[in-house]
């Protein structure tokens, strides 16, 4: 992973619009957020401009971000980010930037959910929305994103001896073992449905303890709807998971819920070791993913765990 070269900043902004979209260039610019991929820079109240500032995957992503989510966006029951406009490499920044709908809120990293109900029937209700039948030329996932775990179980001993390597698991074989369950489960069978992705506790917003958005759709893709389903455990609080698995629809069967947790195990190992500084070149990591990953390690190695809830 590499960070680009060119100084991202007000300006720069503001010069990209002069050139692509002048119409744009007089809204007031100010940083937003830097995330994982890219960086978010505030437009006027209503918009935003994301641009990648690590790993060229990301300019791909941008392009099919932009054809898909405007026509998902009206059916989904939470606001997201909605392309509005396409930015092109250009001599000032050589890739590909987008211009989107602007979502209030805070990072469930930084704001937990803690109206744990209404937190469930939300996601489940956003999910249920979002789990439909994807065409055949949608997106495929990344990392093996939406298909068979079998195919990650390299990559997850791997985060699994890293992470127990920094002292972040306390019982790896709980975890080795809430894994090999997950492989173990039947495959998905159904139609490949979108997803998107990628719904770790930066990527979701709230507001008043409850989910008030979800962003970053630069992961969206179709496949086992196994992959967003791990959100229960690693977004919801104690005793939500049961009431989510209640309320979305179709019902998830006792094999989809095991390869859920699969990814869920994976989702919060990768946070574990974000969460500590300097893991993974970002220097000073991220620390606020670190307690939201512990919390989902804890619930998914939980004797309670096999029907969703840590308190069940």
């Amino acid at each position: 992973m590499t960070h680009t070269e060119t100084e991202i900043d007000a300006e720069l902004i503001r010069d990209l619009l002069r050139d692509q979209h002048p119409d744009l260039a007089d809204h007031p610019v100010r940083l937003g957020a830097q995330g994982w991929d890219n960086q978010l820079w505030r437009l006027g109240d209503d918009l935003a401009v994301r641009l990648p500032w690590v790993t060229d995957a990301e300019d791909t992503r941008l392009r099919e971000e932009h054809a898909w989510v405007p026509g998902l966006a009206p059916r989904l029951p939470l606001p997201v980010p909605v392309p509005q406009r396409l930015g092109e490499p250009s001599a000032r920044f050589p890739r590909p930037w987008i211009v989107t709908t602007w979502v209030p809120g805070e990072p469930a990293d930084r704001a937990p959910v803690t109206r744990a109900a209404e937190a469930a029937g939300v996601l489940a209700a956003f999910l249920t929305a979002l789990h439909r039948p994807a065409p055949e030329d949608a997106p495929p996932g990344r990392f093996g994103r939406g298909g068979p775990l079998a195919g990650l179980s390299e990559g997850f001993a791997g985060q699994l001896a890293a992470a127990t390597g920094l002292g972040l698991v306390p019982d790896p074989d709980a975890v080795r073992a809430v894994w090999d369950d997950a492989v173990a489960a039947p495959a998905w069978t159904g139609p490949a449905v979108w997803l998107h992705g990628d719904l770790h506790s930066a990527n979701v917003l709230t507001a008043d303890g409850a989910f008030c958005g979800v962003i970053d759709f630069g992961d969206l893709c179709s496949g086992d709807p196994a992959c967003d389903l791990a959100a229960a455990w690693t977004l919801l609080p104690d005793g939500a998971i049961d009431r989510f698995h209640a309320a979305y629809r179709p019902a998830p069967d006792a094999a989809t819920l095991r390869r859920a947790r699969g990814w869920a195990v994976l989702v919060a190992l990768v946070g574990l070791q974000v969460g500590d500084a300097g893991v993974h070149g970002r220097p000073g990591g991220k620390a606020t993913w670190g307690p939201p990953a512990r919390a989902a390690l804890r619930r998914l190695v939980s004797p309670a765990a096999g029907t969703g809830s840590a308190t069940a």
